[in-house]
């Protein structure tokens, strides 16, 4: 079983399009179709299974596209991961295809890029390939900004916010700035064009601009709705520690509520677990892609 991954930009372009027109599975479709794929190879009913989830593997490329490698070859890895999904499934478990085919496409996307970032490869740690994605992140919410070199204060800063080593961070931190700054450097004689402009324009088109407005309407809505079902302290607890314009402390919680600090933040670790499996349960994937919370 194989999968077509465009050759070219206009190959690209089409194929992009083509990947939101497939119809979405509802959940009594799909498992259908995972049946008669899984127990009996039918081959139509793999190629429906894949064709419903390529939009998956081309946001999820998309999503990865900053590391300034070829959209299509990140496509291309995501769809290996959705095969690989696809194989290994377990229809016995309560899970959509989409939910457990997100991890394995991610997964081969991001190995794809470790292999391909430069020619030393990064180790095989979990937490150095943890930085290596968040890193960026890191550094903006810290309102870090280097030319490469990273201060020890600023290194050890991100380092416990990621729970890694400083060394870890100096290397990772330049691994990242050298790819950036190659990015910008001139092509040949040509002071005005750099290797950038030869890659593919980074902006998002009209699908990934509509996806993220969709997926964050439904999130908010999801988020709201499962406050609803909190116990009324909990939920006051949320709202004080994450809704508001000054947020309290779990001190000030728990003078509040007459507890103590601790069992504040043991009150808000279950109601955030709380909210988070809600949204699991409800927001779904095909709620993300057509809108319908």
């Amino acid at each position: 079983m194989s999968i077509y991954t465009p050759q070219n930009t206009d190959e690209l372009q089409a194929y992009l399009r083509k990947a939101w027109d497939y119809p979405i599975l509802s959940a009594e479709e799909e498992k259908k179709y995972l049946s008669d794929f899984l127990h009996a190879q039918c081959p139509s009913a793999a190629e429906t299974l894949i064709t419903s989830h390529l939009r998956l593997v081309v946001k999820i490329a998309m999503d990865a596209k900053g590391y300034g490698l070829p959209v299509a070859d990140l496509i291309a890895e995501g769809n290996i991961g959705l095969l690989k999904a696809l194989h290994k499934f377990d229809l016995s478990k309560e899970v959509r295809l989409s939910t457990y085919a997100m991890w394995w496409i991610k997964a081969s996307v991001n190995d794809f890029i470790l292999k391909n970032w430069s020619l030393v490869p990064l180790g095989t740690v979990n937490a150095q390939k943890k930085l290596f994605f968040s890193l960026r992140r890191v550094k903006r919410e810290l309102e870090i900004i280097d030319n490469g070199e990273l201060s020890k204060d600023q290194a050890q800063r991100i380092a416990a916010k990621v729970d890694t080593s400083v060394e870890d961070v100096q290397q990772i931190n330049k691994r990242l700035f050298g790819r950036d700054q190659s990015l910008n450097a001139p092509v040949g004689d040509d002071t005005y064009s750099q290797h950038q402009d030869l890659l593919e324009d980074g902006g998002p088109n009209q699908e990934e601009v509509l996806v993220v407005r969709q997926e964050t309407a439904i999130k908010k809505k999801a988020i709201k709705a499962a406050l609803r079902r909190l116990e009324g302290r909990d939920r006051e607890i949320v709202k004080a520690r994450y809704l508001a314009e000054e947020p309290s402390s779990l001190k000030e919680l728990g003078q509040r509520f007459g507890i103590s600090s601790e069992r504040v933040r043991q009150l808000e670790v279950r109601a955030l677990e709380s909210i988070s499996a809600f949204i699991q349960r409800h927001v779904t994937y095909r709620q993300i892609c057509h809108g319908n919370a």
